[in-house]
């Protein structure tokens, strides 16, 4: 089991520490989730998400190695810009999800989940006929992600670069705090205003204390909260939502799926874009009374088993309790009615659109 580099900080601080992709990590602190989702909405709060990988990819042809193992078009990008983008696999699947970086002409940082470090290098490695070199930085890095709506004004408190010129999915390397080199992300799986601030690891208690003594007010905040807020959203999470047997078409990630170029499986995955699909990942909002979580079966009115629950909670922002899961074609129209089977009760919901907190 591995440690954040500021694992006791977050013990000193109240949070409690559970098992996660192979990490000690803070599920939540002393306020409870319900405080931390709203302070992420209403204000702004601190993640860290150090257990992610990043692996620096360089190489002459690097740009047609990531063209070839992604999905989404690297041509797009320039120096300074960022995709959200995964791996496909051999039969329809995803390797995993990511977000691919260009740093220069020739090298690009990718960020994957914990979870599939391994795998991905193992899936690099297989298919690096581009003689691409690949750098593993994943245990030198940490991560903070600052998110909600005062994010800017917080950070801007330590830093010169100007963070009102960096647009969404964009990127600059620069000094906050004193602290050379971070790489300030304009980022973030909350849906809110928000930066992910890659931090070498000696520098990481320095930069966490920096935004923890500033004028703004601000919260640790922990996995649980992490979960609700992406889940308000409709962001898929991959383990729950995205695995190796759904494909992104299935999963709506038909936008990060671009078939102007050749990747990895694109011909089933064009198949399948035009020729459509029987199962759709959708957002489900409970009528009745109950709680959705992964793996809930779900039913049609005459009792049809038609999909499955991948992720559920109850959203703090809207007191209903939601969920997203995959179900069949014909019932995926909004305002569709299903049951999900919820212990032994079959509690009523409705198919609502994708994200549920706008």
């Amino acid at each position: 089991m591995k440690k954040l580099v500021l694992s006791d900080l977050h013990v000193t601080l109240g949070g409690k520490m559970v098992e996660f992709a192979g990490y000690k990590m803070p599920v939540q602190y002393a306020d409870g989730v319900k405080i931390e989702h709203q302070t992420v909405r209403d204000a702004v709060g601190v993640f860290d998400v150090s257990h992610m990988g990043e692996v620096f990819i360089s190489g002459d042809k690097a740009l047609d190695f990531l063209q070839y193992i992604t999905t989404n078009d690297v041509k797009k990008l320039t120096p300074g810009k960022i995709q959200y983008t995964c791996f496909p696999n051999a039969k329809g699947g995803i390797v995993d999800d990511l977000l691919l970086y260009m740093i220069t002409e020739n090298k690009y940082l990718i960020v994957i989940n914990a979870s599939n470090i391994e795998k991905d290098l193992a899936w690099l490695n297989k298919h690096n006929t581009f003689g691409c070199k690949f750098d593993n930085q994943s245990d030198n890095y940490s991560l903070l992600a600052v998110q909600g709506p005062k994010s800017i004004e917080l950070l801007q408190k330590l830093t010169y670069v100007d963070l009102s010129e960096i647009k969404y999915y964009n990127f600059k390397v620069g000094t906050i705090a004193g602290i050379e080199n971070i790489i300030l992300s304009r980022t973030g799986y909350t849906g809110e205003i928000g930066f992910e601030l890659y931090v070498k690891n000696k520098d990481a208690k320095q930069l966490w204390n920096a935004l923890f003594t500033t004028s703004i007010v601000m919260k640790p905040i922990g996995l649980a909260a992490r979960d609700t807020l992406r889940l308000e959203k409709g962001f898929c999470l991959y383990g729950n939502d995205i695995n190796d047997t759904i494909s992104p078409i299935e999963a709506g990630l038909g936008w990060i799926t671009k078939f102007s170029k050749k990747f990895i499986n694109h011909e089933q995955l064009k198949i399948q874009k035009e020729g459509g699909i029987s199962r759709k990942l959708v957002g489900l909002q409970l009528i009745d009374k109950g709680i959705a979580r992964k793996d809930y079966p779900i039913f049609d009115v005459d009792g049809n088993q038609i999909g499955v629950v991948t992720s559920g909670t109850m959203s703090p922002t809207l007191n209903k309790a939601i969920a997203m899961a995959y179900i069949a074609k014909e019932l995926t129209k909004v305002g569709s009615e299903v049951y999900i089977k919820v212990r032994k009760k079959q509690i009523k919901a409705e198919v609502v659109a994708l994200p549920f907190v706008k």
